[in-house]
């Protein structure tokens, strides 16, 4: 097994980190302070990004993006995980479910979202259906040929910045070995499209700027040239592409959680206490000794299962392992360094309260951590008959 990275990786990686500490930082305590990303400077975030050639980094050469391997992505999101949300969003990674896309919805949806004239949003949850997937009461019917679409969907991040929404809704109904479930219909639908109308979202105490809407559809009709994929197979769509959002989640979760290690480690053999640094204390260096295993941990867990995506090996249980043990990684070692601040460790002047309650949403969003050990118990007791 070869664990270092190549020349070109290592230079991603510094690239990405060196964009983060310039772009991002000096911006984050205002955005933090107001909930809000002002447009212009999303838009200065993006066209850097362009400029430096890694947008879309995550789609292949031939359609305009750099072709990363899943691995190296997964290197650039890590890097991405030290800055804010908010303002990393316009760095620009399209959802990869677009790659359904097919015939003239390429030249509308899928390039645009490419060179980023367009931006995407994934559109799954419902007030009532969150990881029961197949429970979404939002439903579209056919009506000649088009399809009629009514419901509702919450907890939609930056929509509203978003040029067109993926929007998931049930299109009937089939018998399973579990009963009756819903079949599932991916649509592409525009921004001002009639009878759609994004609203704001809840206000959140994770990740501000970075916005979660409410989707609303009132008789809002959509061509069936905007179905992404087949009729009745958007479930398979969103199975497919989930494993890419997860790794995502474990790579910023590692990347938020080594640079909250690197404010630690410093003020631990800095700060004095009774004559000494209080990392010369057991109960300082041994949280210390904790946190660092802790985030190799997950942070080898995570490059191991996009390295088994790359091969092309089943990958469902790592990546949820990934996704599992990185999140609540997160919340351990953001935690400790707040206690190895003391109160400063809560004051506004730091940003590990802000780290502190990013880490909650972890272990909620693109799969909950019960959803991730029911997926990898579930992979080890079925070849079992269990």
């Amino acid at each position: 097994m070869d664990f270092g990275l190549s020349a070109e990786q290592e230079m991603i990686v510094d690239t990405v980190r060196a964009f983060v500490e310039t772009e991002i930082y000096p911006h984050e305590k205002e955005v933090e302070r107001t909930g809000i990303v002002p447009p212009e400077l999303g838009r200065e975030i993006q066209r850097k990004c362009i400029d430096l050639g890694f947008y879309a980094c995550n789609f292949p050469e031939e359609i305009g993006g750099a072709g990363l391997d899943h691995l190296t992505f997964t290197l650039v999101e890590r890097e991405l995980g030290r800055g804010s949300l908010g303002l990393t969003v316009f760095f620009g990674r399209p959802s990869g479910i677009l790659m359904a896309c097919e015939g003239e919805q390429r030249q509308r949806y899928l390039l645009p979202a490419v060179r980023g004239e367009k931006i995407d949003a994934l559109a799954i949850t419902e007030p009532d259906a969150g990881s029961d997937m197949r429970g979404m009461k939002c439903a579209a019917r056919r009506d000649g040929g088009d399809f009629v679409l009514n419901g509702t969907k919450h907890f939609i991040s930056h929509a509203d910045v978003a040029d067109f929404v993926i929007v998931f809704a049930a299109t009937g109904e089939e018998e399973t070995p579990k009963g009756v479930k819903k079949k599932i219909t991916a649509f592409l639908v525009d921004r001002g499209t009639p009878g759609f109308d994004i609203l704001k979202g809840y206000d959140s105490v994770s990740h501000r700027g970075y916005h979660n809407s409410t989707l609303s559809f009132e008789n809002c009709r959509i061509p069936e040239a905007q179905v992404l994929g087949e009729v009745h197979r958007g479930f398979d769509i969103a199975n497919q592409w989930l494993y890419g959002t997860r790794l995502t989640v474990a790579a910023t979760c590692v990347g938020r959680a080594r640079r909250v290690f690197d404010l630690a480690l410093p003020y631990a053999a800095e700060r004095k206490q009774f004559g000494k640094p209080i990392g010369a204390n057991q109960g300082v260096s041994f949280k210390l000794a904790d946190m660092i295993t802790e985030i190799d941990a997950a942070d080898w867990l995570t490059l191991a299962a996009a390295w088994q995506v790359d091969a092309g090996r089943p990958a469902d249980r790592q990546i949820a392992s990934a996704k599992l043990y990185a999140s609540e990684m997160l919340a351990r070692v953001t935690d400790e360094a707040i206690q190895i601040f003391g109160g400063m460790g809560l004051m506004d002047d730091l940003p590990l309260a802000r780290f502190w309650r990013d880490a909650r949403v972890e272990r909620i969003w693109d799969g909950t951590s019960e959803i991730q050990r029911h997926i990898i118990s579930r992979d080890l007791l079925r070849p079992l008959g269990a």
